[in-house]
């Protein structure tokens, strides 16, 4: 298996191992990678899943190499799965990516699939593909300026300049820089946090903050009023405030909740 799917509480940790080709994908790859979320989308005893790489790489791309010689069975059909697997797929807890060394190519597209990422400082995210006349057909030309605007998205894709860590957050592609070799346990704290806030709602802010892409200003008011409704009715929303009027989480305060 080229894939590993691990569970530790209410997280899913998913580790790309083919160190030997800096964790590239290749096509029984990717379909281990659409398997692994499809499970941890389906399991209701998990909240987040942290997407991340063996031994110091997160990902570098698309096996070129089994591209070269025709074995690498990557599909990219207009219908179904990513050719990396699980770039099409729209689940409803989120993902983080735990970035360590090179995050380039498709490997960059699967960080920008995440939504949030942490990386070491010295990590290094880049179009490298742009070398070798390999499109970014994972959501890389979509996602990357919705995240950090068409100016910097511009410089990365044309160029295919390596980014590092450090201009990465501060362009808004990394959400949280570690020392090298902390990513994984960085990502899975910030799990942990995730997990521990009311699900449900939390689950619908982030729905809301998705589909008004597509929408005019005053559909995506009306359906951020449809989703948080259905939170509400729930009981959630009661629950939380009745827990804060007891005194939890008083003046900012995460850690009682």
């Amino acid at each position: 298996m080229s894939v590993h799917y691990e569970v530790e509480g209410p997280i899913a940790v998913v580790t790309i191992d083919r160190p030997e080709v800096r964790n590239a994908i290749d096509g029984p790859t990717a379909k281990q990678l659409a398997e692994s979320f499809q499970n941890f989308e389906s399991d209701s005893a998990l909240s987040v899943a942290v997407l991340t790489g063996a031994d110091g790489t997160f990902c570098s791309g698309a096996d070129l190499k089994a591209v070269s010689s025709d074995q690498n069975n990557l599909r990219v059909d207009l219908e179904g799965d990513g050719p990396l697997g699980c770039t099409r797929m729209s689940l409803s807890k989120p993902v983080i990516a735990a970035v360590e060394g090179h995050a380039v190519a498709g490997g960059l597209e699967l960080a920008l699939w995440a939504d949030l990422r942490v990386a070491a400082n010295d990590a290094t995210f880049g179009v490298y593909c742009r070398r070798w006349g390999v499109p970014l057909v994972d959501g890389g030309t979509i996602r990357l300026p919705r995240l950090i605007g068409q100016s910097h998205a511009n410089d990365m894709i044309l160029t295919g300049r390596g980014v590092s860590g450090q201009e990465a957050f501060n362009m808004g592609l990394a959400n949280r820089l570690c020392s090298p070799g902390m990513a994984l346990s960085e990502a899975q704290n910030l799990a942990q946090q995730l997990a521990e806030f009311p699900q449900l709602c939390l689950r619908s802010d982030r729905r809301s903050s998705y589909e008004q892409w597509g929408m005019s200003f005053e559909d995506a008011l009306r359906n951020e009023t449809v989703l948080g409704r259905e939170t509400i009715e729930s009981g959630e929303t009661r629950e939380g405030a009745t827990r804060f009027a007891q005194g939890a989480g008083r003046h900012g305060d995460f850690s009682d909740i």
